[in-house]
């Protein structure tokens, strides 16, 4: 019992650690930490960076009516992103479908799609920074 409890703890903690699309506010501000900055835009969505202390990240997340419908993730060094990194974002945000490099990937920027088409990310640079993006697709 005791270790079954000690799994299920694990398996919690593990699942939790990343927002992904879809999420709202208060669960994604729980999870990415403070608030730095918040910006309502020209198209009512609302802009909201992301940093924890101590965390290496920074999060940029785009919401329509409080719900992520896009997130940016970046080093806050302004280092690349690993691999490893990359991965685990976009098992983040898969929603059960599977992440696949895009046909039409370019040497400056990757790109790729989620198997049930209701997202895709893109990693490149953003304003000088190496960033993944995750986006939901428009139904």
């Amino acid at each position: 019992m005791k270790h079954f409890l000690i799994s299920l703890a694990l398996l919690t903690a593990l699942n939790t650690t990343w927002a992904s699309l879809g999420d709202n506010g208060d669960k994604i501000e729980d999870l990415y930490g403070n608030i730095v900055q918040r910006r309502l835009q020209d198209d009512e969505t609302v802009a909201v960076v992301y940093h924890k202390d101590k965390d290496r990240y920074l999060y940029l997340v785009i919401f329509a009516n409080d719900r992520s419908i896009l997130e940016r993730y970046s080093h806050a060094n302004g280092t690349g992103l690993s691999e490893k990194e990359i991965a685990r974002f976009l098992k983040a945000n898969a929603g059960g479908a599977i992440w696949a490099p895009a046909a039409d990937n370019k040497a400056r920027e990757r790109r790729f799609e989620r198997s049930d088409h209701k997202a895709d990310a893109t990693y490149g640079d953003v304003n000088g920074r190496l960033t993944l993006t995750v986006r939901a697709r428009k139904a």
